[in-house]
């Protein structure tokens, strides 16, 4: 439990039972004035009481009145823990919180431990919250804009912090306080804190009576330690979310999508459409964006760096790909770590339903669309459909939209593939076969040959009982003969038994194309090939495993390629380099 000078200044009344604020203000370190005005706030919760003589010559003292019952440790029911599987902390805005996670045989747990505060300091934040509420209004106008919300939270937590600094409750009990504030405030109370868990990747109440069920990263879901206080908590919440984004949930409108300042997508439903009670997802945005060398790397291990170098360039050389792949096989993440291969003198339009892709800074000349629901009357709706026919007018070297899903989005896509434009994006499909079928069958219903204008298609696989992602092929699109299917060309594939990538036949579209717009004989793309794959095995053996370097890199090699070869043929340290 954190002991606080609050909790030192109690503990002296209650010693000495009668005291005046000048020896307290000697024995805490806290100055006079502040000695009142704490004073107050305890009275208030019923703590302390001060006492004003009636000859004003004498000193007001404090004596102590009561703190309330709190439950003893025999009321608190004790689960049993079992097995420890991992155990990390973390900071959430200055508050400390250990994670432990363990397995019972019965289920896997997640439980969150943040640091406990004592009964007078928890009175003491209860009864300031008002004073800061006067300090920082919340006006709808200042919130209305997503955009503007981390710059709220910003301010709000100095206004918090400057107005616990005159307590001088010394500088690490003010940052937690203020943390602890900003939660219960400005955010969304202990949801805040786990949504600063960096190996989390989707956080769900299900209800007020079920516990918060997280996605870990490396443990899949887990039972958590954390309950919502009851239903019109979630609903609380899930309209606190909706006002900063100026749309409402109701009755009447019983379902949202918005999107957090940190850029993670909420999602919310209120019963009786979710009939067992008001349900919140949030899906993490990535605080760390995957990237090829992270995917190259242990523990991912998503694909090989021969697979990596042939893509590589493939997005150099400005051909198409289709990212396919089943719900949470790492499409997007594919696609994000892609995009940096892109060179930097290139213009990018980004199109998606959920800020996810990250570019890295070399690339500068970016511009990320977003498409938004209709409001509460119907209105202001953007549709993927309306951002890509707006991004044809912006003259895109690049195209990547975040999900193909309708005939329209297709028809738009491929016909920017045949007017120039480099197009890459994700579809929910198992296999490279089955992706042409889709494309092929109703609803999409696209002509095999607007289809064939796809180079690459990258298909990713999600083992969820190992809870591992694999690239599982990459393929090339042939077309078919007269009357016939359109086909595929596995170059490679992932083999489970051996959790190895294995090239399984040999690229003829892919070096036809590569011959016909760089001249290069076969020989010289596959020396390039290796070449590039010598250059990413560099990095991971360096770990520049961050967009940023990742990104200087490839700024690198495109100005000057020959260098950076030489670097990673001498296996030079990326001190040299970065």
């Amino acid at each position: 439990m954190l002991e606080t000078k609050i909790d030192k200044l109690v503990a002296l009344v209650r010693k000495y039972k009668s005291v005046t604020m000048e020896r307290l203000s000697q024995e805490t370190g806290i100055p006079p004035q502040s000695v009142e005005i704490l004073a107050t706030h305890l009275e208030k919760g019923g703590v302390l009481a001060i006492n004003y003589p009636v000859n004003v010559l004498q000193k007001a003292y404090l004596t102590f009145k009561a703190l309330p019952k709190e439950p003893s440790s025999e009321d608190i029911k004790k689960e049993e823990k079992g097995r420890m599987l991992a155990s990390y902390s973390f900071y959430a805005d200055g508050v400390p919180a250990t994670v432990e996670i363990t397995d019972n045989l019965k289920e896997k747990r997640y439980d969150m431990q943040l640091v406990e505060l004592s009964l007078p300091t928890r009175i003491f934040l209860d009864q300031i919250k008002d004073d800061l509420l006067r300090l920082v209004p919340a006006e709808q106008s200042d919130v209305s804009d997503v955009e503007k919300l981390a710059k709220i939270k910003d301010d709000f937590t100095k206004s918090i912090s400057s107005y616990l600094d005159k307590y001088k409750l010394g500088a690490e009990t003010t940052s937690l306080l203020t943390g602890y504030m900003l939660h219960s405030m400005f955010g969304l109370g202990e949801l805040d804190v786990l949504n600063q868990d960096n190996e989390l990747e989707e956080i769900a109440i299900i209800n007020s009576t079920q516990p918060v069920g997280v996605y870990h990263r490396k443990h899949g879901w887990l039972k958590t330690n954390i309950y919502m206080p009851g239903e019109d908590a979630v609903f609380n919440y899930a309209s606190q979310i909706a006002r900063r984004v100026g749309r409402q949930i109701s009755v009447l409108a019983p379902i949202l999508d918005a999107r957090l300042e940190t850029g993670d997508r909420v999602n919310a439903t209120l019963a009786p459409i979710s009939s067992h009670g008001n349900t919140m997802t949030i899906r993490r945005f990535a605080r760390n964006p995957w990237t090829i060398v992270s995917f190259i790397a242990e523990p991912a291990h998503t694909m090989s760096a021969e697979m990596a170098a042939m893509l590589w360039q493939a997005l150099h050389y400005e051909m198409n790909v289709i990212i396919a792949g089943g719900t949470g096989s790492g499409k997007t993440s594919a696609l994000n770590t892609l995009a940096a291969f892109i060179p930097p003198n290139q213009r990018i339009v980004t199109i998606e339903d959920t800020r996810e892709l990250m570019l890295p800074t070399f690339q500068w000349n970016w511009v990320p669309l977003l498409t938004r629901n209709a409001n509460a009357e119907g209105l202001g709706e953007v549709t993927m459909l309306d951002l890509m026919v707006t991004s044809l007018r912006m003259r895109p070297d690049r195209i990547l939209l975040g999900e193909m899903r309708t005939q329209r989005e297709a028809e738009v896509l491929f016909e920017a593939m045949h007017t120039g434009h480099s197009v890459y994006s994700t579809i929910h499909a198992d296999t490279a076969i089955q992706m042409i079928r889709r494309l092929t069958s109703p609803p999409m219903n696209m002509p095999p040959t607007d289809i064939e204008s796809v180079h690459l298609a990258v298909v990713q696989y999600r083992d969820r009982r190992k809870n591992l992602r694999r690239t599982l092929e990459i393929c090339e699109i042939i077309p078919g003969a007269q009357d016939e299917a359109l086909g595929v060309n596995v170059i490679y594939r992932w083999r489970p038994r051996g959790d190895t990538f294995d090239k399984v036949g040999e690229p003829t579209k892919f070096l036809k194309e590569l011959n016909l717009h760089t001249g290069m004989t076969k020989d010289e793309i596959l020396t390039d090939q290796k070449n590039r794959a010598l250059i990413l095995k560099w990095m991971v053996k360096n770990k520049l495993d961050d967009i940023n370097s990742v990104g200087k890199i490839m700024s690198m090699y495109y100005s000057q390629p020959q260098e950076i070869l030489e670097v990673a043929k001498s296996n030079l340290a990326a001190s040299k380099v970065v």
